[in-house]
C-alpha cells in the first residue's frame, strides 16, 4: 500500500503543467498562451458554455489577435466551414455583448462576416466566429461546434488524482477517487458533469466501495447543502436504460454483475412513477429517483484518467 501511495505522490508531482499539459484531451498553443480543445459535436450555446465550465475552462472567445489567429487554425484544420460559437453573448442583457470572462465586444478585436450582425427575427444573441476568424450574430438554440480554453496564465500541479480539482479524494482501499457534488443537477446534467470532469457517476462495485460512499456522504451533510432539495440522496451510476423494471449501471452491467445491488427497504419502488434514475441514500443502499429533479451526486474517476499516454 505504502508503495502505491509513493507511486502516486510522484505521479502528481510529475504532472507539471507548466504551458505543455493541462489535461490530454486539450492542446497547449503557444500563440494562443493556453490550452484549447475543439468539441466536433454540435451544441447549443448554453450548453457549449457549460461544457466548457464543467471541464475546468471557459468557452474560447477571440480577446487578443493572437487567440483569435489560434481559434482560426483550429477551424480551418478541421474543415467547420460553419465555424463555431464563441464565448460572446448578450446572455444577461439582450444588445449588451460580453465574453464568458466579462469583456466587453468593443475591447474585444472583430471584424463582422459581411451583413453581420443582423439580429434576424429578433433572436440572435450569440456570436459566431466563421473559418476567416470573422463573426456573425447567431440564434443561442442553434448548434455549432466549439472551442474551449483555458490560459496559462500560472503554474499548475495535478493532485493525486490527476486534476486540478482538489474536490476529488483518492481512496486506497478501491484505487478511485471520489467527488460529492453539493450543487444539485439532474442526472443527465450530473452525467454531463462527471464526464467533463474526466470521470464518471460513481458505480459501486462491492461493500467496500460502498463503505467509501458512505463516509464522503457523511462527510458533506444536509447543513452544508445550500438550497431547496432533499439532501439526504446523491445520484450514482445506473438507470432503467429506458426499460422501465430492470437496472443497470452506466456501463451495461446488471446491479449484481457489478458486484453491489443492495437497495434501501421498499425500494425500488417508482413512487408516483419516473423515477428511473440510481441515486445511494446516505447509508449507501439504492434508491430509486426522479431523473429530471435535481440532486447532490458523486462522481468517480481513475487518478490517470486525464493523463496522456505518451
Amino acid at each position: 500500500m505504502k508503495l502505491i501511495l509513493t507511486c502516486l505522490f510522484v505521479f502528481a508531482l510529475v504532472i507539471l503543467l507548466n504551458g505543455h499539459q493541462f489535461r490530454c484531451d486539450y492542446k497547449y498553443s503557444r500563440q494562443a498562451q493556453g490550452w484549447l480543445k475543439l468539441h466536433r459535436i454540435p451544441a447549443n450555446w448554453r450548453e457549449a458554455r457549460l461544457r466548457c465550465h464543467l471541464e475546468g475552462t471557459n468557452l474560447a472567445s477571440p480577446l487578443t489577435n493572437e487567440l483569435k489567429l489560434a481559434m482560426v487554425s483550429e477551424i480551418q484544420q478541421a474543415a467547420l466551414e460553419c465555424g463555431v460559437f464563441t464565448g460572446i453573448s448578450s446572455f444577461f442583457s439582450r444588445g449588451d455583448f460580453h465574453s464568458v470572462e466579462g469583456i466587453q465586444l468593443s475591447k474585444i478585436p472583430h471584424t463582422w462576416v459581411k451583413g453581420e450582425p443582423d439580429n434576424y427575427n429578433d433572436n440572435e444573441s450569440c456570436l459566431l466566429m466563421s473559418d476567416n476568424g470573422e463573426l456573425a450574430d447567431v440564434s443561442c438554440a442553434e448548434t455549432f461546434p466549439y472551442l474551449c480554453y483555458r490560459k496559462a496564465d500560472r503554474v499548475f500541479v495535478n493532485n493525486i488524482c490527476g486534476t486540478l480539482d482538489n474536490e476529488y479524494r483518492f481512496d486506497s482501499r478501491t484505487g478511485s477517487c471520489y467527488k460529492f457534488h453539493k450543487v444539485p443537477r439532474t442526472w443527465s446534467r450530473a452525467y454531463m458533469a462527471c464526464a467533463a470532469e474526466g470521470g464518471h457517476l460513481a458505480i459501486i462495485n462491492s461493500d467496500t466501495e460502498a463503505t467509501v460512499l458512505r463516509e464522503l456522504f457523511a462527510m458533506n451533510p444536509a447543513s452544508s447543502m445550500i438550497g431547496s432539495f432533499w439532501k439526504d440522496v446523491a445520484f450514482v451510476g445506473f438507470h432503467d436504460w429506458g426499460e422501465h423494471g430492470e437496472f443497470l449501471t452506466i456501463e451495461g452491467k446488471t446491479l449484481k454483475d457489478a458486484g453491489y445491488a443492495k437497495f434501501s427497504g421498499g425500494e425500488p419502488n417508482n413512487a408516483t412513477t419516473g423515477e428511473f434514475c440510481g441515486a445511494i441514500y446516505r447509508s449507501a443502499l439504492f434508491d430509486d429517483l426522479w431523473c429530471e429533479n435535481p440532486y447532490a451526486f458523486i462522481c468517480e474517476k481513475k487518478p490517470d484518467s486525464l493523463v496522456c499516454d505518451d
